[in-house]
């Protein structure tokens, strides 16, 4: 979740500027119900973690804007007051292949600070919030990027089109000019990002009416468009692949320096489609939920009084009922069809509130706009009487085992990446891998079929402990996409071998109460396991797991130098080959 870092002193200014007054004590004791934790608030900042639901709140001025709804009762104003700018954008049709959604704002008459450490932070927290949007909204630019301009320096109208990699201007922060292809292998920003533009023989670049250079999306500006100490009117280019997520980061941005004074003004836009849009909207966004529906979730009805001062704290506007249409399913338990009902509630919020996708979504505004605590008393209809699961028996018995050992108990992630999984751990996947299909990180690519990389993870983190470390995980994989138990343990010890984890793998027998166990050698290479060193666990006939010492240059692959051992067990293959005595 990102975080940010707020002057108290900018939200005192900002909200003085409405005629409230900023309160420490009330930030500390009702921000957090907006959607937001605190982790520090002190007289001079406020560092607060941004839940991921909430874009709208990662910069001071937005976060500002949001607090007089929430904390002063301000009247809300869902609509973003936007004049005509007679701006215009042509889109070239080369664009549909390469980057089709191409979005523009003006912000005129923007009162930065006039001494030179507050627009010095002006610009920061501009470009800070840029980066948050580029993350949360964008995914790492991917699906919207933002290029902010300073809007003298530039010759509208402007035009987007492709250029070939041999192209050249003089990007920002430089002196001199790079083509396309320097760019994307010696700039830092086009190393970070040149995977975006991977395969393409054309690439994005925005120009204005004298071929000056605004933009090379989604990497980085044209060093004539710098923001400056003196910039006070701004142009906002968002372009990617999501539509929604550039509006939501052009409207944002827009917001931010509206709480500044500007104004906020459309540009036309041709798109690469040959459609005719103006760009942003700044009328609000109509939400219709039924009020069968709040009174289901919330467990009461409430007023049209009610109502618009619940939706009035976050930034909404209640508009009244009307009737459901007469088509409309009046009773389902999907999820997908919760718009049923006789009687439907009206209400306009913020058009760049990415996070409202679903009448639900709504009934918590209004959840949390009322207060929770102020929902009244209701009784669970459904039936609470708890079913025990078929392993309970089993998993609390191998718990105990394990414990009885000396070994912790750990709680890994779930999610992993194919290294760790089986190219470190010499295993083949054997089993179809569930992939995640838009990966946040590298780390986190796959659902694990293994334990032992986790466990091996942590001992690597706490190398530095003394010796002997014992470790245990009892979880869930997921193998041919479907969820299965899995048990595993390792031991970190000085005088550790073969011996002393069959040992340990006999007491376990023992503590299961199982008599008919064999042991039967693994070949070289199938595994994490040392020649010679690692062998199946077989119970009255059926393979449940592999135990062993592990190869060094497994453990080395996770800067670990001591001796290991350890292993995994399936749980369905132990409850079926252990007879549970309970």
């Amino acid at each position: 979740m990102p975080t940010i870092s707020v002057q108290q002193s900018l939200l005192r200014s900002l909200l003085e500027a409405k005629g409230f007054v900023h309160n420490i004590e009330q930030v500390n004791d009702e921000l957090p119900l907006l959607g937001t934790d605190i982790d520090a608030c002190t007289d001079d900042r406020l560092d607060i973690e941004i839940f991921p639901d909430r874009p709208d709140l990662l910069s001071g001025e937005t976060l500002a804007f949001a607090m007089a709804n929430f904390l002063h009762r301000a009247p809300a104003t869902p609509d973003l007051n936007v004049m005509p700018s007679g701006i215009s954008i042509t889109v070239d049709r080369t664009l549909r292949d390469v980057r089709p959604v191409i979005l523009g704002a003006v912000v005129r008459g923007v009162s930065v600070p006039g001494d030179a450490e507050g627009a010095e932070a002006f610009i920061k927290g501009l470009m800070d919030h840029q980066e948050k949007l580029h993350f949360a909204l964008g995914r790492r630019r991917q699906r919207a990027s933002i290029g902010v301009h300073d809007l003298a320096h530039l010759a509208p109208p402007f035009h987007v089109k492709t250029v070939d990699e041999q192209h050249a201007f003089v990007p920002l922060a430089r002196e001199q000019s790079m083509s396309i292809a320097d760019i994307l292998a010696h700039h830092p920003k086009g190393v970070e990002y040149a995977d975006l533009l991977s395969g393409m023989a054309a690439y994005p670049l925005i120009v204005d009416d004298n071929e000056e250079v605004l933009s090379f999306p989604p990497i980085i500006n044209g060093d004539q468009t710098t923001v400056t100490h003196s910039t006070r009117d701004f142009f906002i280019d968002v372009t990617g692949w999501d539509e929604r997520a550039c509006e939501a980061s052009l409207m944002l941005v827009s917001l931010q320096l509206a709480q500044w004074g500007g104004q906020v003004e459309s540009v036309d836009i041709t798109t690469c489609q040959g459609d005719e849009i103006t760009t942003p909207n700044g009328a609000g966004k109509t939400h219709v939920v039924p009020e069968e529906l709040v009174q289901d979730l919330l467990g009461r009805s409430f007023t049209d009084d009610e109502l618009q001062a619940a939706i009035q704290r976050m930034g909404g506007r209640f508009e009244g009922r009307q009737p459901a249409p007469n088509d409309a399913p009046k009773q389902s338990n999907s999820m997908a069809v919760a718009s049923s009902g006789t009687s439907e509630l009206v209400f306009t919020m913020p058009r760049w509130r990415f996070d409202l996708l679903h009448p639900v979504d709504m009934v918590e505004e209004l959840a949390i706009g009322h207060g929770y605590e102020d929902l009244g008393v209701d009784a669970p209809k459904a039936t609470l009487t708890a079913q025990p699961r078929a392993d309970h028996h089993l998993r609390r018995r191998l718990r105990a085992s394990m414990q009885g050992m000396g070994m912790m108990q750990i709680q890994s992630l779930t999610l992993s990446n194919m290294d760790d999984q089986f190219t470190r751990m010499r295993w083949k996947p054997t089993h179809a891998v569930t992939t995640i299909t838009n990966p946040i990180t590298i780390d986190h690519t796959v659902l694990r079929q293994h334990l032992l990389p986790g466990l091996l993870k942590l001992l690597a983190t706490n190398r530095h402990h003394d010796l002997p470390q014992s470790v245990y995980e009892l979880g869930t994989v997921v193998r041919d996409h479907q969820n299965t138990e899995r048990l595993a343990f390792l031991t970190a010890e000085r005088s550790g071998g073969f011996a002393a984890v069959r040992g340990r793998v006999q007491a376990f027998c023992k503590d299961l109460g199982v008599t008919n166990w064999d042991v039967e050698p693994l070949e070289a290479g199938d595994g994490p396991w040392l020649a010679g060193r690692g062998a199946k666990l077989v119970i009255n006939g059926s393979w449940v797991g592999c135990f062993g010492e592990l190869d060094p240059t497994v453990s080395s692959a996770y800067e670990l130098r001591v001796p290991l051992n350890g292993a995994e067990f399936d749980v369905n293959a132990l409850m079926a080959a252990a007879i549970d005595p309970v």
